[in-house]
């Protein structure tokens, strides 16, 4: 079971979510404590003794798992190194351990942990943190730079000596090893590729920082952004823009899915104020990969 005392209680497994809703009965349900289920031949009878009369009883309905609060305790303090040590060390203020988190989140434990990916959170001293995108890039764009200089073949790094030179240019091997982890995968046990979808659209979100652009203007920003070779596709970003035809112009702008509320009728409150009419496929990519069509079917049903 888990809540705080406002709100709605829900009940997890490992890997689920579930309401608790009291549904009443028009006919009396006994309790009675259980008895000898095969009684002695010739025994008297024994009377029930009943121990109370149930007007109802607790149903278990599958939800999507409460996760806004997760991104909200997470955003409190950022991970940047050089604030850590003005900060202090000591200092636990807006840090959050992972009992800390199953205390305060409604979700399972394998649904919380899922969710920490899906925000690329590390665990650092014994806290779950978002580091800064800002430090992120940074890291990204001198991993980039390293690959040209020591001729590094992006489809295939090798984990041991990009943390080296990583290491060499002032960055912990804690957040080059997490670089790794957002913006590659894993091939071999010390060998990465780049993962060019997740570089592309990391690209692509820090081009439209500044607000909505001509779609021309962005995807030639965009593609000269990108590291040489790499091919960007409008596709690459479903779920992260919205496109609006003003005149005969095509404008895109940033509207990211993680940006939406992760209760079922808010998200949709919050869809349907962005635009009062959505096409099927625009909404879909909303819908789809935060909530599941499960939870989007039974919302009509």
């Amino acid at each position: 079971m888990r809540g705080q005392p406002d709100e709605e209680a829900v009940l997890c497994t490992d890997s689920k979510t579930y309401s608790i809703k009291f549904v009443g009965t028009s006919n009396s349900m006994l309790l009675v404590p259980p008895g000898d289920p095969v009684p002695d031949e010739g025994a008297p009878t024994v009377a029930a003794s009943i121990v109370k009369v149930a007007p109802g009883n607790m149903e278990l309905v599958e939800v999507a798992p409460r996760l806004d609060k997760l991104r909200s305790l997470l955003s409190e303090r950022p991970y940047v190194p050089d604030n850590e040590e003005e900060v202090g060390v000591q200092s636990e203020a807006g840090l959050y351990s992972w009992e800390d988190l199953v205390e305060c989140v409604q979700a399972s434990d394998g649904e919380l942990m899922d969710e920490l990916r899906a925000l690329s959170a590390i665990e650092i001293r014994g806290h779950w943190r978002i580091v800064d995108e800002r430090v992120m890039d940074e890291i990204l764009n001198v991993l980039i730079h390293n690959s040209v200089l020591f001729e590094w073949a992006l489809d295939s790094l090798k984990e041991d000596e990009v943390i080296t030179v990583l290491e060499a240019d002032g960055f912990s091997r804690i957040l080059v090893s997490h670089c790794l982890g957002m913006y590659a995968r894993r091939i071999d046990e010390n060998i990465w590729g780049i993962d060019e979808k997740r570089v592309c659209l990391h690209f692509a979100s820090k081009a439209l920082k500044g607000g909505k652009m001509k779609l021309e203007q962005f995807m030639d920003k965009w593609a000269r952004s990108v590291p040489s070779g790499m091919q960007v596709e409008l596709e690459m970003l479903e779920g992260e823009v919205l496109l609006e035809r003003v005149g005969v112009e095509t404008w895109i702008r940033a509207f990211s899915v993680s940006s939406l509320p992760s209760i079922p009728a808010t998200r949709f409150a919050a869809l349907f104020k962005e635009r009062p009419k959505w096409e099927w496929k625009d909404l879909q990519p909303y819908i789809r990969y935060h909530l599941g069509l499960l939870v989007f079917t039974s919302l009509f049903v």
